[in-house]
């Protein structure tokens, strides 16, 4: 399914923003180019966290795995344009299984990890998945097993694959099944045309309230990447360390693309603490080092080689701060799953603020064409400001098995155009530039409308009533508070509510921080709960925080 008109596909690669290779194309280039040459590497910790002793493969290797594996999807009747999901954590089999996926012409939409069975089951019913491919574990979590009872509630899902060693009984384990194939499926070539511009991939958006669908094809993917590569100036096969999940735009529209187009060596790692990832960094002598943006500064200075940090800042982050980095440094602003804007940190060490526009990146570079048009809507009278987006990176919302999405209540963004994206995002600007996408404080990470949140936490026995709301955070930007009112009688058990929590298997990222007991909630003049007033109780009063 092509992800855009055949005229919107022609006028981006006349402006030289598009081309004609697939994400699947670049990685077989380096692989014919240099099949000797380190491709994909596990953490060192890998057994910790996840199934299986850590490895690295060449690109030669690589190429011969998802040959097989992309033959083995073919070949068990997943076609062209079946979408097949994929959760797991940073591992060679993670990327070997996504890049598969692509060569097999299917559609792959790479699920968040702190999602639940709710969340998966919902998503990948609204898309009409008939693949899912999940790992063993993660940490203390069997995804593998939840991903058994996804398959026992979604009639639809025809194959579900298990990666690690611990795979439960139920699930197909990939890496036994491709070591008793060996080497006797053969892919047929594909005589799709345009193969670039139809849809890779379908991540998802985590700032409204519900969680929406983003059409993505390769070109889009290859624009996001190339908006970050502008600002580097890379050896040949540089070594990326990507700590990110590699479920969105951040973990990979700046960790796996410039990788892809660059031919490097792409090392994995699983973020459990800044020394571990330092650490990592100094072991391989990473050139490229992925860190969230509050944390880069810390970071940089426990990295003493050379490297170009790449400082990521999401729409929950705090506002980027002055820092002169030891070497290289490129801001990322990542704006949900709509679009990110990358500018090289100057000798300063004062972020670039930038107006709203089409961007071309930092100053000097505008012969290229603009990868990316930000604007700022104006809102009447009393309303926020908010953020709309364009061109060659901006996805779409329009799926065959999804007509409608964007016109669901709660959704973070709508098409108001071909190629535009109108959102909810309030952006934090003066008037003239942007520093960021998203007001710090206002959005907790992976969490978009907090009233969505209010009945999950009510529905606790013992609660009559309660609230989302955030507390800003100097590190994550903003975390999510519960205030809850007792039942008349009752006193509850802050162990017993988060222990509540877990069972009826909410989103990880919509368990609160900590739990403030009330004996009413704050409302406004209409009657909704004022989280404002919540927010400033917190901060102000510490000690009430149970």
């Amino acid at each position: 399914m092509k992800a855009v008109s055949d005229t919107f596909a022609e006028t981006y690669k006349r402006q030289g923003a598009w081309s004609d290779l697939t994400l699947d194309q670049l990685f077989k280039k380096t692989a014919e180019a240099a099949p000797d040459r380190l491709a994909i590497a596990d953490a060192p910790d890998k057994a910790e966290w996840t199934g299986g002793e850590p490895r690295q493969v060449t690109y030669g290797e690589a190429d011969r795995e998802i040959e097989r594996l992309a033959g083995f999807f073919r070949t068990v009747g997943l076609a062209a344009d079946h979408v097949i999901g994929l959760q797991a954590p940073n591992t060679v089999d993670m990327v070997i299984a996504f890049l598969a996926a692509l060569r097999a012409d299917l559609v792959v939409t790479p699920l968040p990890l702190h999602w639940r069975q709710k969340n998966v089951v919902a998503a990948l019913n609204s898309i009409g998945a008939k693949g899912f491919v999940a790992a063993d574990r993660v940490e203390t979590r069997m995804v593998g097993n939840d991903a058994r009872d996804v398959a026992a509630d979604l009639f639809s899902l025809r194959f579900v694959f298990g990666l690690g060693k611990e795979v439960p009984d139920g699930l197909i384990e990939l890496g036994t099944m491709l070591a008793e194939i060996g080497d006797d499926l053969i892919l047929p070539d594909s005589d799709r045309p345009s193969a670039s511009d139809h849809v890779a991939t379908i991540s998802w958006t985590r700032s409204g309230a519900e969680s929406q669908p983003m059409t993505r094809c390769h070109n889009h993917w290859t624009a996001a990447g190339e908006a970050l590569l502008r600002e580097m100036e890379l050896d040949d096969a540089p070594r990326f360390l990507v700590p990110y999940a590699l479920s969105g735009l951040t973990g990979l529209g700046t960790g796996v693309l410039p990788w892809l187009m660059t031919g490097g060596s792409l090392h994995l790692h699983h973020p459990t603490s800044l020394k571990r990832l330092a650490d990592h960094a100094t072991a391989v002598k990473a050139d490229v080092v992925l860190a969230p943006g509050p944390l880069v500064a810390v970071l940089d200075q426990a990295i003493a080689h050379e490297k170009t940090m790449i400082a990521a800042w999401n729409v929950a982050s705090p506002r980027a701060t002055n820092y002169t980095p030891r070497h290289r440094m490129v801001d990322v602003h990542v704006a949900d799953e709509f679009a990110l804007v990358a500018h090289r940190r100057p000798e300063t060490g004062t972020p670039v603020n930038f107006p709203p526009g089409k961007q071309f990146g930092s100053a000097g570079r505008e012969s290229g064409p603009a990868l990316v048009e930000v604007n700022v809507t104006k809102g009447e009278e009393g309303q926020s400001a908010q953020l709309s987006f364009e061109g060659p990176m901006v996805p779409g919302l329009k799926w065959h098995q999804g007509a409608g999405l964007d016109d669901v209540a709660g959704v973070a963004a709508k098409n108001v155009g071909e190629g535009v994206l109108e959102t909810t995002l309030k952006p934090d600007w003066d008037g003239e530039t942007l520093q960021s996408f998203g007001i710090p404080g206002q959005l907790a990470p992976g969490i978009g409308d907090l009233t969505a949140i209010d009945d999950v936490y009510s529905s606790y026995p013992d609660i009559a009533e309660a609230a989302a709301f955030v507390v800003e955070d100097g590190v994550m930007g903003a975390r999510l508070y519960a205030a809850v009112v007792p039942t008349p009688g009752r006193v509850p058990d802050a162990k017993a509510f988060f222990a509540f929590l877990d069972a009826q298997g909410v989103d990880l990222a919509a368990i609160p921080n900590r739990v403030l007991v009330l004996q009413s909630l704050p409302r406004q003049a209409d009657g909704r709960v004022d989280r404002e007033r919540l927010t400033l109780r917190t901060q102000r009063l510490p000690s009430k925080v149970a």
